[in-house]
């Protein structure tokens, strides 16, 4: 664990860069505390096979970003594809038209809104990028039913049908570390009753490993490419998709997150969270 003078510290040079002291950074980088430059982010993560890129969904400073880093790794000639919890997997034929141009925006928006309740303008550069370029989308979510369901009644009271929506080999194993985290990251959900809160955590569970399964299986498909996951922030923390995924493969991967007050703050992020902090 960190000391706390090393805490202390990095919340110096976070609040340094907001008060213009520090020389011209907007990205944190959590293992050294050090305020770095976009460009030197997007060098010291290129490598990589899977970066998670954690949002809020109604913050369009958050989609800005993102598209950033995916032009950013476009125009080093990375191969190339985009993860989306906006989409289900059951959906990706439309991503496919999509990309491929063979459907047009009046055809695709009837399947955007089927997946996403964001508005489209939100998202309209990401996915108008993708289009331009044929840098592949890729629907990792699912039914938001099963979500409901398992938040409602728990794990063991999905019926035969809901199961068969899941990816194979699905289980529900909450270990203590990661109900923690949990109740950390939500404490307004920690004040349920401890059933009411454990099915909370089964379906944040059933969620990250599904996402996690459709990712790991996209990549096996396609190996040499990197692959830029867009998700909120509650999926893309190192507890959430990452672990699973590591859980599963040897896959190398960063998590960039953004600062979010009262959850993801200045001087507060591990690396046990992420790698860098969006500070702009």
């Amino acid at each position: 664990m960190r000391s706390r003078t090393f805490i202390l510290a990095t919340a110096f040079l976070v609040f340094a860069c907001f008060t213009r002291v520090c020389a011209g950074g907007d990205i944190l980088r959590v293992r050294d505390g050090a305020v770095i430059s976009f460009d030197r982010m997007i060098r010291e993560i290129s490598n990589a096979d899977i970066v998670f890129v954690g949002e809020v969904h109604d913050v369009q400073a958050h989609h800005d970003m993102e598209l950033r880093i995916i032009k950013s790794f476009h125009e080093s000639g990375t191969p190339l594809s985009v993860g989306l919890e906006m989409f289900r997997s059951d959906s990706q034929k439309d991503l496919n038209s999509w990309v491929s141009g063979s459907s047009s925006l009046e055809q695709f928006l009837p399947s955007y809104y089927d997946n996403w309740r964001q508005p489209w303008p939100a998202y309209r550069g990401i996915f108008l990028f993708a289009r331009e370029h044929r840098i592949p989308l890729v629907g990792l979510n699912i039914p938001s039913d099963i979500i409901k369901a398992v938040a409602r009644s728990g794990f063991i009271a999905l019926n035969t049908e809901q199961k068969q929506k899941l990816p194979p080999g699905i289980s529900c194993d909450i270990d203590p570390t990661y109900m923690q985290f949990i109740r950390k990251a939500y404490a307004d959900h920690a004040q349920q009753e401890d059933r009411q809160f454990l099915n909370f955590c089964e379906a944040q569970m059933v969620w990250d490993k599904s996402m996690a399964w459709n990712l790991i299986e996209y990549h096996k498909k396609h190996p040499g490419k990197t692959t830029i996951v867009l998700s909120g922030v509650d999926h893309a923390w190192k507890r959430g998709i990452p672990e699973q995924v590591a859980r599963q493969t040897s896959v190398t991967y960063k998590v960039v997150l953004p600062l979010i007050p009262g959850q993801i703050e200045r001087g507060s992020v591990s690396l046990h969270d992420a790698d860098y902090v969006m500070l702009q």
